[in-house]
């Protein structure tokens, strides 16, 4: 019974191991940073967002297209009322309802049915450009949120490329850490045997077990470091919470070209859309320069109207006045003119073109930036290669001198002290080798910032 039950639970544990694997995800292959930035450009939020808001005003052409339309309202009116009506004139206002017909001289509350049926025709045959000129803002609104999601979506490409070159750091330094780590423990475990067998002072073990410690925290330090690093990767690339593997490549050694284009103003989204922006509010300024002007509607209206009110005041009773039996038509054109909008409509014009004096600052602001970023860039790029340079030799020189120090501790010619300090120098040496190279990616990337688009750096690390 026993070998049965073991049986059965040997069974039962692996059927629920396989059933465990294969409902459990498979890993994912690494990923490279091209496919990081594609990754972040289909994912990333806020370029939906951009997107979305390109839809928005794209619909607001349409909108503006529609005041070509002519205007067809439609009315049915059904009441019943007294016909109480006196001589005078009323202002124009929406609270008292019209009365039609004559003056009887007398007052009741005798009440009747009313009732109205028409159709208004409107249309404004002309506008001296006005209604154009707001197709015209609506466009350059659209061109304005199109230029947005440019810059949107080179700024995500941005984070999501630099995102991964510092996740690719984080990771080189943990493995520096882990080096370190290793030196640590084996020379912790040489100084514990010198001194069990009495040929060193007990001190030194427990300087070289404090450093030991300090091997381990800065272990933990950059694994730490390397893991919030992956998060944030992971939700730039639209993948919040998943643990994430990079590819590499060739970003661990020094690119080829290190050229830096010449910058390119024009063609850059930052300045593409504050022009988009200056273009915006000229367009407004034109709606308001054909805004006083004489409105002209063209007009046309049949329409009837029953009640059961006779003219000498009598009613006819029952039913009369429920639908309308008497019809009228009328043909026209009217003409507006709101002569005291000049003064309002000066104003708002001022309001504008001070818009447009601050749009034009910021594009003058982002030109300046863009040419400060762009020599900042070039003297990046120059003293990060100059270190990626240099840093294999740091490198080399700190091994040695951790090797003699070392060696010279064996013989008693070296204290604990000088061999952890060599250590501390040659872990710093490690990790400064391994980040060189991809502090000039860095630095590359950042150029092609700068110039707008990222696709010729992407071209380099391929």
């Amino acid at each position: 019974m026993k070998r049965l039950l073991s049986l059965f639970f040997f069974f039962s544990v692996a059927l629920f191991s396989r059933v465990a694997a294969a409902q459990s995800p498979a890993p994912q292959p690494p990923i490279k940073l091209a496919e990081a930035v594609q990754l972040a450009e289909s994912n990333y939020p806020s370029i939906r967002t951009a997107q979305a808001q390109v839809g928005v005003a794209s619909a607001g052409i349409d909108l503006a297209r529609t005041a070509y339309l002519p205007r067809l309202d439609l009315l049915w009116q059904e009441n019943r009322a007294s016909v109480n009506n006196v001589f005078g004139t009323l202002l124009p206002q929406g609270v008292i309802p019209s009365i039609s017909g004559p003056v009887l001289g007398t007052k009741s509350i005798s009440s009747t049915f009313g009732s109205a049926g028409g159709a208004l025709f409107s249309w404004e045959p002309f506008d001296f450009g006005y209604r154009k000129a707001n197709v015209e803002v609506a466009r350059d609104l659209t061109k304005q949120a199109d230029a947005a999601v440019s810059v949107t979506r080179l700024d995500v490409a941005t984070v999501a490329a630099d995102d991964f070159l510092a996740l690719l750091a984080a990771q080189q330094a943990v493995r520096a850490a882990e080096a370190n780590l290793s030196r640590s423990q084996v020379f912790a475990d040489s100084v514990h045997v010198l001194v069990d067998n009495q040929l060193r002072a007990g001190a030194d073990a427990a300087r070289a077990d404090a450093e030991l410690s300090v091997a381990k925290n800065q272990l933990n330090r950059a694994e730490q470091t390397a893991e919030i690093s992956r998060a944030s990767f992971a939700e730039v690339i639209g993948s919040p919470g998943a643990y994430v593997a990079i590819d590499e490549g060739s970003l661990l050694e020094l690119p080829r070209d290190l050229s830096v284009p010449a910058l390119n103003l024009d063609a850059h989204p930052v300045v593409v859309a504050q022009k988009a922006a200056i273009d915006t509010v000229r367009a407004r300024e034109h709606v308001l320069d054909r805004a006083y002007f004489p409105k002209f509607n063209f007009q046309s209206a049949l329409f009837a109207r029953g009640t059961g009110a006779l003219p000498n005041g009598a009613f006819q009773g029952g039913a009369s006045g429920l639908f309308p039996t008497t019809a009228n038509f009328a043909v026209g054109m009217t003409v507006t003119f709101p002569a005291f909008d000049i003064f309002s409509l000066r104003a708002r014009r001022r309001v504008e073109v001070g818009n447009e004096a601050v749009e034009k600052a910021r594009l003058d602001q982002a030109v300046e930036g863009l040419k400060g970023q762009y020599a900042r860039g070039r003297a990046l790029i120059t003293g990060a290669l100059r270190i990626a340079q240099e840093t294999p030799n740091q490198l080399k020189a700190a091994q040695q001198a951790e090797a003699l120090t070392r060696e010279r501790y064996k013989y008693g010619l070296a204290t604990v002290t000088e061999v952890a300090d060599a250590q501390r120098l040659l872990a710093q040496a490690e990790i400064d080798n391994a980040v060189a190279h991809l502090n000039v990616w860095r630095a590359l990337l950042v150029a092609a910032r700068l110039q707008g688009d990222l696709r010729p750096f992407i071209q380099r690390v391929r």
